[in-house]
């Protein structure tokens, strides 16, 4: 392609817009395999690998095989859509080898939908309600509007697209695809048309908080640094996601790893910096590989090294490693990384925007943050604006796992509501059980819950409510779970995870974790609520880093709203959710135990005896409390207390 210049982004977009067009190619069928790391882990490069082999054999010149990013809605992994001209794409799910030769066979080839795999609205009735079946078979229809198109599936019709605009659109690995979708438009125009000064005002004028963690101004960052006069200056994105249960940052990085590089440019240019690096976890190898291929490509054109869209801008990017220290996402942490050192967190002041990588001024931004930078400049501060709440502008992305129906990755206003995101998006709690909790932020939010499904998602009203909005992690919990336990877990990841350099940190979340275990084990004592809530807060005010000084809201935030739950087991030794082992004691039920003997044979600890056709008997000092009689048996004669 050779290098290029501003104009020649315009011709690579309408060249690439009408190559992507079945109508002028020559194409009538387009195959998109849905392949983010959740697809590929569940089985997509084989049916990539099957699809391909059909074309192949068959030398089906009309049809093209694409590959993409994640869709979104892990959950029902393996997608692939269907675009077949003048018709309604069609989006397949849970596909393996044997399902998706028989689409091709069937829809791609035979014309005809098949209705059993299409992702479709509401239940299976629903849907019956829409068809118009033809012929003898149950899953071939006439298309007439029979499967809704993806603006008329709740998952997605409730979603307000921005940074994931382009999810399971373009290949992420060619630069063109991305181009075609106004791709580095907001570079060129920040590099041509506008002042340092401008672009930082855009930034400030749109209200954009950094989407790491806190909610720190993102122009008033960048103002600071660009304030600061030094010779070199730096620009880092944090992509060492390491909260359990999130995966944001990666799934953009592996789906549309250019909105992030144009977002580093951006901000290079506002700053006056001319190296950059990513720092991404080395448990990211797909996102990873999919980084260094953009960052070749860009470099190939002309849009990363120097003399940038010839406007004499240089600016280089390099991809770090991390090692899986959860520490390392805190910023001073990771560019002590970087630098080779230790991961450790180091005092602020000064902050990093005027003394941060090798003490020089730093811009560190998360990849979510800075795959916003690109729009709002080329859009404008008014346009992002426009939707979220007073204060909190734009949208945010969140992780959305647990119990809930549909696992996946969504967008949506700041501002949406809790229960907006759990029912209408995300389908609702499995097998009809009542919504508990839900652990925003990781490991360092805290627990909010069902009381509170109705208040809105934004900075202020979730730190109010005891939590932080983190950088998106959305865990969310059912009746069966326990709030001791669960704050237990989280505190062990933390107190893992403490990088040891400040004491209440490393020994004030040890000394939780003991109270925790303790109280889920039934050695709970009266006083230990409040000792929790007292090193809980000292912990918060006398912590180093951010990540110390947030790893108590999981157990303060328990004790706000499950106080009951911690009473339970500590005055009475039982936990109501039938989670804490210690705490729980099985019996049979003697009226409906038939004898069956399926629990004498589960049961390791040779703790339940009996004749066959005679009820059994259950030894509760040999007992380990270990359940799986409670599971096997068919005729819920085992007792769980």
């Amino acid at each position: 392609m050779g290098k290029i210049k501003t104009e020649d982004l315009i011709k690579i977009k309408k060249h690439t817009l009408t190559k992507r067009e079945l109508s002028k190619t020559g194409k009538k069928i387009r195959i998109t395999v849905h392949m983010g790391t959740c697809g590929i882990a569940s089985g997509a490069q084989k049916i990539m690998d099957a699809l391909t082999k059909e074309i192949e054999k068959g030398k089906q010149k009309d049809i093209a095989i694409i590959a993409s990013g994640c869709m979104g809605l892990c959950s029902r992994e393996p997608l692939i859509t269907v675009e077949i001209f003048g018709q309604e794409p069609i989006i397949y799910q849970y596909m393996d080898k044997e399902k998706v030769l028989e689409v091709f066979e069937k829809h791609i080839l035979g014309g005809k939908v098949l209705a059993a795999y299409a992702l479709a609205r509401g239940k299976e009735e629903q849907i019956k309600e829409r068809i118009k079946y033809k012929g003898n078979l149950p899953n071939e229809i006439v298309l007439d509007k029979a499967i809704p198109g993806i603006e008329e599936i709740p998952f997605f019709s409730n979603q307000e697209v921005r940074v994931l605009k382009n999810r399971g659109i373009i290949d992420p690995e060619k630069i063109e695809d991305y181009i075609a979708r106004d791709g580095y438009m907001g570079m060129a125009k920040a590099l041509t048309e506008m002042t340092k000064k401008e672009i930082v005002q855009e930034i400030l004028d749109s209200g954009l908080k950094g989407r790491g963690g806190a909610g720190f101004p993102v122009g008033i960052k960048w103002k600071y640094a660009a304030q600061t006069v030094s010779k070199v200056k730096y620009v880092v994105c944090n992509a060492d996601e390491g909260d359990p249960g999130a995966y944001m940052d990666r799934s953009i990085l592996e789906g549309d790893p250019h909105a992030v590089i144009e977002g580093m440019v951006i901000a290079a240019k506002a700053v006056d910096a001319h190296q950059g690096f990513i720092y991404c976890r080395a448990e990211y190898p797909l996102a990873i590989k999919i980084l260094n291929k953009a960052i070749r490509q860009a470099k190939e054109i002309g849009l990363l090294g120097k003399n940038i869209l010839g406007t004499g801008f240089d600016f280089d990017l390099k991809i770090y490693r991390g090692a899986g220290a959860f520490v390392c996402g805190e910023e001073t942490a990771l560019m002590r990384s970087i630098e080779g050192k230790r991961g450790v967190p180091r005092p602020r002041p000064p902050f990093p925007a005027n003394a941060g990588l090798w003490e020089k001024p730093t811009v560190l931004n998360n990849v979510e943050t800075l795959a916003n930078i690109s729009q709002i400049i080329l859009k404008g501060s008014t346009w992002f604006a426009n939707i979220g709440t007073e204060i909190s502008k734009g949208t945010k992305v969140f992780a959305l796992t647990g119990d809930v129906n549909n696992v996946g990755l969504v967008e949506v206003p700041i501002g949406t509501t809790l229960g907006t995101i759990i029912y209408d998006i995300g389908g609702g709690i499995p097998d009809g059980k009542k919504f508990k909790a839900a652990q925003l932020g990781g490991p360092s939010g805290g627990c909010i819950p069902v009381e509170y499904l109705n208040v809105p998602i934004d900075y202020d009203t979730i730190r109010n409510l005891g939590a932080i909005m983190g950088s998106g992690g959305l865990i969310l919990m059912n009746e069966d779970n326990c709030a001791v336990d669960i704050a237990r877990f989280f505190m062990d990841f933390c107190q893992e995870e403490s990088c040891g350099k400040c004491t209440p940190c490393r020994e004030g979340t040890k000394r939780m974790l003991e109270i925790l275990t303790d109280i889920c084990g039934g050695k709970g004592e009266e006083g230990d609520i409040e000792l929790l809530e007292e090193i809980g807060e000292v912990i918060k005010d006398a912590s180093l880093c951010g990540l110390g000084q947030t790893a108590p809201n999981p157990v303060l935030t328990t004790l706000r709203y499950f106080r009951d739950e911690y009473e339970a087991h500590i005055q009475h030794k039982r936990c109501p959710a039938g989670v804490c082992r210690d705490l729980i004691k099985y019996s049979i039920d003697l009226e409906k135990c038939i004898g069956c003997g399926l629990c004498l044979k589960a049961c390791p600890a040779d703790a339940i005896s009996g004749e066959k056709k005679q009820p059994h008997k259950l030894d509760q000092d040999k007992c380990i409390q270990c359940g799986f009689c409670y599971e096997i048996c068919k005729f819920k004669a085992i007792v769980k207390k």
